[in-house]
């Protein structure tokens, strides 16, 4: 898949993607909700079972005692069916698992960057780290554009020692201060993927795919309306990934991620990212202990099966919390 990445600017093909979404959506599901309580009884038979529970209580945080109170807000399952207007890298991405359950079970999702916790339990791709987000049940969705992993050849030795910062930043007003901080510094090529009148016009650059960032030691993950897309590509480099605490969560669980552990933490105000690159220049068997730990942490994503089940399972739980099934 990276070989296909590359000749396609390291994204996944999406034509490809969407055939095979399509032809899963027109398979009969009653086969599938057949398996499904056999195939999450056999998941409580495997060695990484505690995990999986634990994963999926992670990303579904629901109270029984709470959300099986009221079903205001929720709708039927056989409702959710690929129509006009529907965006379908959310669509076929919730489908996917849903289809394994009944159309009469209700549930109810929120597409888009979720930055704010639904008024009832859903089903959606970010959440807010912090504050009572039991309401917002997270599933890997358009894990086309947010889950991509790459094959990094560059030891960090090798590297510039410089950082990339090249993200859109309309509309971000915290990116676009980062831009007004370093377009033009030597420490960081800094540089935007989208023109707009409300910024100067050079500090827009031509795009780059995602390996040929890879020649720089450091590149910039700083969150846009919900997390940093880049974060999960970033980290599966041999660069640092380098941003302020998050604020925001997704399929990622960018809540447990340690500072200076599995990324390079810099001031929310960006000023001390010089400083912070300087330190692990002088210490590069610290900045290769951080990518150790980046890539370990990346593998627990690799399990395709494994993936599968905590999704299932996230939404039985989903149904069972809500009060729908025992």
């Amino acid at each position: 898949m990276n070989r296909l990445n590359r000749l396609f600017h390291n994204k996944p093909v999406k034509a490809l993607w969407f055939v095979a979404s399509f032809v899963r959506y027109v398979m009969p599901k009653f086969l599938l909700q057949r398996r499904l309580k056999r195939l999450l009884e056999e998941a409580r038979q495997r060695p990484d079972w505690e995990y999986i529970s634990r994963r999926a209580d992670y990303y579904n945080r629901l109270d029984p005692a709470k959300a099986s109170v009221t079903r205001e807000g929720l709708w039927p399952l056989s409702e959710h069916k690929f129509r006009k207007g529907v965006r379908s890298a959310y669509f076929f991405d919730t489908y996917e698992y849903t289809r394994w359950f009944d159309d009469r079970l209700l549930w109810n999702t929120v597409t888009g960057d979720v930055t704010t916790v639904p008024p009832v339990p859903s089903v959606v791709k970010s959440r807010p780290i912090h504050g009572d987000n039991a309401n917002s049940v997270l599933l890997n969705l358009d894990k086309i554009r947010h889950f991509i992993f790459l094959k990094d050849d560059i030891p960090f030795r090798a590297k510039e020692d410089r950082a990339i910062f090249r993200l859109a930043i309309r509309l971000r007003p915290h990116r676009e201060r980062f831009m007004r901080m370093y377009y033009g510094s030597t420490c960081c090529d800094a540089g935007v993927s989208d023109a707009d009148p409300s910024y100067p016009a050079e500090w827009v650059k031509p795009h780059i795919a995602m390996y040929d960032h890879l020649k720089y030691k450091f590149i910039l993950a700083i969150e846009g309306f919900d997390v940093a897309t880049n974060l999960k590509w970033i980290m599966s480099s041999n660069s640092l990934a380098v941003m302020p605490r998050p604020t925001y969560e997704t399929w990622f669980m960018e809540g447990t991620l340690r500072p200076n552990y599995h990324y390079v933490e810099i001031k929310p105000d960006y000023s001390d990212l010089e400083e912070r690159m300087r330190y692990y220049i002088e210490h590069p068997e610290e900045a290769e202990a951080i990518i150790a730990h980046a890539h370990e942490y990346i593998a627990q994503f690799r399990d395709r099966r494994r993936e599968k089940l905590i999704s299932l399972l996230v939404l039985q739980r989903y149904f069972e919390r809500t009060g729908q099934l025992p």
